[in-house]
């Protein structure tokens, strides 16, 4: 080859001019410039300069090592929970070239450059290499931290290990320590045995032990993580205080029940919690899901897998809540609209000793049968007398002192207030006595009152008043009560029966001890330690002390200052007032007392109680009202024009009303008078109110004050107007055609009216002979002479064409096949239901009813 200069061979060799200078110039060369030349020889010499300095000989293989160290960090585990390494990986290169010098003699330098520069590896030889390396570098670093995480649990165990061998230690010292000084002491109290207890707190302070250490060791780290927190300040902070909190209660708990969750950072049990779940009526998913503290599309999915497709804000019933509550492991506990009255009577219970109470009596009869008068004379005053007309106008109750003992009595006028007290279920009345004036006998308020007391199943006491007079006959009204089933003792009877007089007096001491010998019988007991409750008898608003309310007590005790709910009222008790009129500071069992003090005026049979505080018997009065006014309005149904035909009563005329307006006067008067000349004398329209305009508030309050439908001509109703008709339920209709509005309003009227009911003949059978069936009794062989005979369609039958009976048929056979329906001319077999006395030569009529609407 021939000379190349400096520059050409640094080209070849790729390496910069400078450098290779220098290099020459270092190997005794004479080159200081790039245009000079080099010969063979001398780049063999450069060549052999170099290899002495890289520490190779011509002998033997030549290699060049390259060596390269980075240090890096390698995390494991995920978010505040994961450890970082740190890792030191080195690389490592050798480039190997064999000696050739017979080759390298005989090319020359050019050739030996293009020979290395073919035998160097390539490009991508390098980057697996380097890839290669990569992998076996990042295994050694996981088998680092691997193998660092074995030696850390080993020093855990070991470090745990330790302090328990130390708490057990200190516990024998301690119990060593802990003899009895007394020598009378037991020799066994010396060796005090390790139990759980002790070992529990040891391997708490193990564990708090341990957890030093580790807080130690990722004390350095964790202010990395402060100070890398920065940017995300509130997610830090509640991260930092969760792991606090845990680190918290690990040292407070010897096993924990929560741990930190490494992907979310929340706290979620480790353990299943079975919760009591309240469930309503009717109850949302998300509320459901709320209540067992689960997504709520756990609960959707739980509904699906029973075939139920919900969402989130759907609701379910009270069935497949209780449901969905057992699939998912919880307790459900079924509560009801009227949870309050439940939670209330269970606070309400009765406890404490009984004793005996007086009994409750009530006095019925027939009106001016001495009732009243007789009870006045018990009680030695002259309450007949300051009666209206002489007649009981009101319920009174009375306690009587007698020298047989105390008798509370109830005097009433009717039965209506016995009755709903008794529908009620409260247990106001123990005995009753019935009053029959010996000179007028049983009477039908008599019977009434035998029927009420026997429905109430009270013992009766019969009371023959009015002995006294000339017309007196007491056996007489002995027979009539006998035939009522109310049998005197002297007859082997029940009932006891006892000859009174309200005026002389006479027979009022066996009265009273019968009374008290059928209270004795009835064991009468009562709690008076416990709180007040009974029956309100009467209420009335006087003007002077606001609501006053009869109450009976039958149970517990009632005091002044007591919090008292009656029925949908409540208050606190001011005073309290003895038949007599006299204040008393408390009211024990079977003692009537009027009370001062309610919001209002409850009504004759509520019941009342004592509630703990004003705050629980508002409540329920406010809940007692809503659901009553619920009640009153799901019943007024007489706006609904669909609904207006069930309310109308039979034999009256029906009327429609209607509340009219129109847009112009004309219109007005001509539908007015159309309006007036439609109906008969069993319907009619009656138009309550009509003007021009549109529909206001006021027309629609006039029509839900009296139940009319409104009908606007032209015109529509104001916002205020439509929103009272959708609450209140009106119904509204437009019209834009006269003829349309009359068509409907006679369809309505056409509706109102009675149908008429048509009876048509379809069939006659003449019965040819009798005969008796063991299957069927007796059957009839018949020929049908007219018509057909119908096994579903009621019957007559006729003997001299008048009607001995009518109902069904039985049967109806051909032959001995069943059939529904035999034609004209042909023989049938027919067995009538619930009657036997079926003759040849009767005629069996079939028949149908039908309704035909009538029409104006």
């Amino acid at each position: 080859m021939s000379d190349v200069t400096v520059k050409q061979l640094a080209e070849s060799v790729r390496a910069p001019v400078d450098r290779l200078l220098k290099q020459m110039q270092e190997a005794g060369l004479p080159h200081t410039g790039e245009d000079q030349s080099v010969s063979e020889d001398q780049k063999q010499e450069l060549l052999a300069f170099l290899k002495r300095s890289h520490g190779s000989d011509e002998s033997g293989q030549k290699k060049i090592t390259l060596k390269r160290k980075t240090v890096g960090t390698l995390k494991s585990g995920q978010g505040r929970a994961g450890r970082a390494v740190t890792v030191e990986v080195r690389k490592k290169r050798t480039y190997v070239r064999r000696a050739e010098t017979e080759a390298a003699a005989a090319e020359g330098a050019e050739a030996e450059a293009e020979a290395e520069a073919q035998r160097a590896p390539s490009a991508l030889e390098l980057e697996a290499q380097r890839i290669r390396e990569e992998d076996l570098a990042r295994k050694a670093a996981e088998e680092e931290v691997q193998r660092k995480e074995a030696e850390r649990k080993e020093e855990e165990e070991r470090q745990r290990a330790e302090a328990l061998a130390e708490a057990k230690r200190k516990a024998e010292e301690a119990s060593a320590q802990a003899e009895p000084v007394s020598q009378e002491a037991p020799t066994k109290a010396e060796e005090v045995p390790l139990t759980p207890e002790k070992l529990a707190e040891a391997a708490a302070e193990a564990q708090a032990k341990v957890q030093a250490t580790e807080k130690g060791g990722k004390r350095g780290k964790g202010r990395e993580r402060d100070r890398g927190r920065d940017a995300q300040p509130e997610r830090g902070r509640r991260r930092e205080l969760s792991l606090k909190s845990e680190r918290r209660g690990r040292r407070r708990q010897t096993s924990p029940v929560l741990k930190l969750d490494q992907q979310g950072g929340e706290f979620k049990p480790t353990d299943f919690i079975a919760r009591e779940v309240d469930i309503p009526d009717v109850i949302s998913v998300g509320d459901l899901a709320q209540r067992m503290s689960v997504k709520a599309g756990e609960v959707i999915k739980t509904l699906m897998g029973l075939g139920v497709m919900a969402n989130i804000n759907q609701s379910v019933d009270q069935e497949t809540a209780i449901l969905i509550v057992e699939e998912m492991g919880h307790i459900p506990r079924a509560i009801h609209a009227d949870a309050i009255e439940h939670a209330f009577d269970k606070s309400m219970k009765v406890e404490g000793e009984e004793s005996p109470r007086a009994p409750v009596v009530t006095v019925m009869g027939h009106v001016d049968h001495g009732k009243t008068s007789l009870l006045d004379y018990i009680r030695k005053s002259r309450v007949t007398s300051g009666e209206a007309g002489g007649i009981t106008q009101h319920i009174g109750a009375y306690r009587v002192d007698s020298a047989h003992g105390k008798i509370t009595f109830i005097d009433t006028p009717g039965h209506a207030a016995f009755t709903a007290m008794r529908a009620r279920g409260a247990q106001s009345t123990d005995i009753v006595i019935l009053v029959v004036a010996a000179d007028d006998g049983v009477m039908p308020q008599t019977e009434e009152a035998i029927q009420h007391a026997r429905a109430a199943g009270v013992p009766i006491v019969v009371a023959i008043n009015k002995i006294d007079l000339e017309g007196a006959d007491p056996d007489r009204v002995t027979n009539e009560l006998a035939a009522k089933n109310v049998v005197p003792e002297d007859w082997g009877g029940d009932t006891q029966f006892v000859k009174v007089s309200a005026v002389t007096g006479e027979g009022i001491d066996s009265l009273l001890e019968a009374v008290l010998l059928q209270s004795e019988i009835l064991e009468l007991k009562a709690v008076p330690e416990a709180a007040g409750r009974g029956v309100v008898v009467e209420s009335r608003l006087d003007r002077g002390r606001g609501p006053v309310a009869t109450v009976l007590v039958q149970n517990g005790t009632l005091r002044q200052g007591d919090v008292l709910i009656a029925g949908e009222h409540y208050g606190r008790v001011r005073a309290m007032l003895d038949e007599f009129g006299d204040q008393v500071k408390e009211a024990g069992p079977s003692t009537p007392v009027e009370v001062l003090g309610l919001n209002g005026t409850p009504a004759a049979g509520d019941e009342f109680s004592v509630a703990t505080d004003e705050r629980t018997a508002r409540e329920l009065a406010q809940f007692r009202t809503d659901k009553s006014q619920e009640q009153r309005v799901a019943q007024q149904q007489a706006a609904k024009l669909d609904n207006m035909f069930a309310n109308m009563g039979a034999g009256e005329k029906r009327v429609l009303k209607i509340v009219l307006k129109a847009d112009v006067r004309g219109s007005l008067e001509a539908i007015t008078q159309a309006l007036a000349d439609m109906g008969n004398e069993e319907v009619s329209v009656n138009v309550l109110g009509s003007g021009v305009g549109g529909i206001t508030e006021t027309d629609a309050t006039m029509a839900m004050t009296y139940g009319a439908a409104v009908f606007g001509f032209n015109v529509r109703a104001d916002a205020a107007a439509k929103a009272t008709i959708e609450r209140e339920g009106i119904d509204l209709r437009y019209y834009s055609v006269i003829y349309e509005l009359l068509d409907d309003v006679k369809q309505v009227l056409s509706g109102m009216l009675s149908p008429e009911i048509r009876e048509e003949i379809v069939g006659i059978a003449e019965v040819r002979d009798v005969f008796r069936s063991p299957r069927y009794g007796l059957v009839a062989g018949c020929m049908v002479v007219e018509g057909s005979v119908f096994r579903n369609k009621p019957i007559r039958v006729l003997r001299d064409n008048v009607v001995i009976f009518e109902g069904e048929l039985e049967s109806l056979r051909r032959f001995k096949d069943d059939v529904s329906e035999v034609r004209s001319g042909t023989e049938c077999g027919i067995g009538v239901r619930n009657y036997n006395d079926v003759r040849p030569g009767d005629l069996i009529e079939v028949f149908e009813t039908k309704e035909v609407a009538r029409a104006l």
